[in-house]
């Protein structure tokens, strides 16, 4: 069984993930990040921008691994399985923008209830273009899409669209589903999770 790499968003918690990786088979191996200087998470002068957590990640992917990524993290998992195609076996992406324009899908704009939620958070989070456009259609690998259709944030019209990019790709909507449907309906997306990186 590959690694599983299991990404946050810009909420930056390692914690976000592990609800639902609990439910997931004991035995297979999960890292769970966190990313520096966002959310609450500790500050650390090396990250500056998106492309350091880039390479943060890709620092601990020895061989082919599994990414499962929320939102931000889907933005970096995204770069991953472009830029390393070799070293992304399996993709789980859920209410992300994946580096798509999110403009005219509907999407809510979230930077100034995250810099109340978060305001020791760095600021280059919430610049207009924290992260560049990405050519997703490269994206080989497998990849599972979790959209919730209450998602003001990421709307289920992302994931649509996404699914339309994405050559190798299927979309499950979460009835109810908001932007953390990663937590709030952990046991109803574990089991397609489990099925997709068990495949």
């Amino acid at each position: 069984m590959a690694r599983i790499l299991f990404l946050p968003g810009a909420g930056a918690s390692p914690e976000f993930w592990k609800p639902l990786g609990a439910l997931l088979p004991t035995d297979w191996p999960k890292e769970y990040f966190g990313w520096p200087g966002l959310g609450d998470q500790p500050h650390d002068p090396a990250v500056k921008g998106i492309d350091d957590l880039v390479r943060m990640v890709a620092a601990r992917m020895d061989g082919p691994v599994d990414l499962v990524a929320q939102s931000m993290g889907g933005v970096i998992a995204s770069r991953l399985a472009i830029e390393q195609p070799q070293s992304v076996r399996r993709l789980v992406l859920t209410v992300t923008s994946a580096g798509i324009d999110m403009a005219g899908l509907g999407a809510a704009d979230w930077r100034e209830s995250y810099r109340s939620s978060f305001p020791r958070a760095m600021p280059w989070i919430t610049e207009p273009r924290a992260a560049a456009l990405l050519p997703v259609e490269k994206i080989a690998a497998p990849t599972l899409l979790l959209w919730g259709d209450s998602d003001p944030i990421s709307p289920v019209a992302v994931g649509r669209h996404l699914q339309s990019r994405l050559p190798n790709s299927r979309l499950h909507i979460v009835e109810g589903g908001d932007h953390d449907l990663a937590q709030t309906h952990a046991a109803e997306v574990a089991p397609l999770i489990a099925r997709h990186l068990a495949e």
